[in-house]
């Protein structure tokens, strides 16, 4: 059996990657769907029906657990496929997202198979949490949302990014990036009325390829999240409790898309960090 990773196009590479680093022994498949790439404009039902597909095509290729490694896949999806669609179709596998890890590194608090919060830690949560996405995950609410159920005194604040997915995948200049960045971040922080986030959430799985760029354009108290990294410990943490769903054997990887294979292993390198052979599914 296999985890897969699913994304709508190279994105969740970066997630692949960590979990790479966390996870060298179990089987991986990757999924990216190139062909309808991207979906951060796309409405909330062409989201919902270009998921399931996908992780059906994973289920299929003896995936026991999916992870969307795409924030607005899982803003918009996942929920929806985890209550209405997995019990009937797929009773005995699981798919999990991106999104929940990070709000749990956020607020300090996880959530409990029964919907209870754990007991919040002595350490106070950041007050003021910054969110940069695509529009659907930012209209979603799904990262303000999922604080708010476990730590409603914070405050969420969040800037849709529409411009960057396509210049990251042309692979524009970087002053043309640093630019929407900054943009972006000036108009956060017009939000917050000059006030600035303590902590900040890439909320795209494209943004740690251009976290050097936030960087640099948010003060340096701002605490920025990996959200790959975030994402690996967490499933780390989940197979260990879910030992079901763990078949460690020979690390093998394989990447699929619904695309052009010869121009997704091309761009994939940037996000992976090496070469990636990439072939088609239907």
């Amino acid at each position: 059996m296999n985890i897969g990773i699913f994304d709508s196009g190279s994105g969740g590479l970066t997630v692949m990657r960590a979990l790479d680093r966390a996870l060298p022994k179990e089987n991986f498949i990757y999924l990216g769907d190139h062909a309808n790439a991207p979906y951060g404009d796309r409405s909330a039902e062409d989201i919902y029906a270009l998921t399931l597909r996908s992780v059906e095509r994973l289920f299929q290729n003896d995936c026991s657990l999916v992870i969307l490694a795409c924030n607005t896949a899982a803003a918009r999806a996942l929920r929806r496929l985890q209550h209405t669609w997995l019990p009937t179709a797929y009773p005995g596998r699981r798919v999990l997202g991106v999104i929940v890890p990070v709000v749990e590194e956020v607020t300090g608090m996880r959530w409990v198979a029964d919907q209870t919060p754990v007991a919040r830690p002595q350490t106070a949560a950041p007050v003021a949490v910054g969110v940069f996405a695509t529009r659907q995950t930012v209209e979603s609410g799904a990262f303000a949302g999922e604080i708010h159920k476990r730590a409603a005194h914070v405050e969420v604040w969040q800037q849709a990014c529409p411009d960057l997915v396509p210049l990251i995948e042309d692979d524009a200049a970087t002053s043309k990036v640093e630019a929407a960045v900054g943009g972006y971040v000036a108009r956060l922080e017009q939000q917050m009325h000059g006030r600035s986030p303590d902590v900040c959430i890439l909320g795209c799985t494209h943004y740690p390829l251009i976290e050097p760029l936030f960087r640099k354009a948010l003060p340096a108290a701002t605490r920025i999240l990996s959200q790959p990294e975030v994402t690996a410990r967490s499933l780390v943490a989940y197979l260990d409790r879910h030992r079901e769903f763990s078949f460690p054997s020979g690390g093998q990887r394989t990447f699929l898309t619904t695309g052009d294979p010869t121009l997704a292993s091309r761009i994939a390198s940037r996000f992976y960090g090496r070469d990636v052979a990439f072939v088609a599914t239907a």
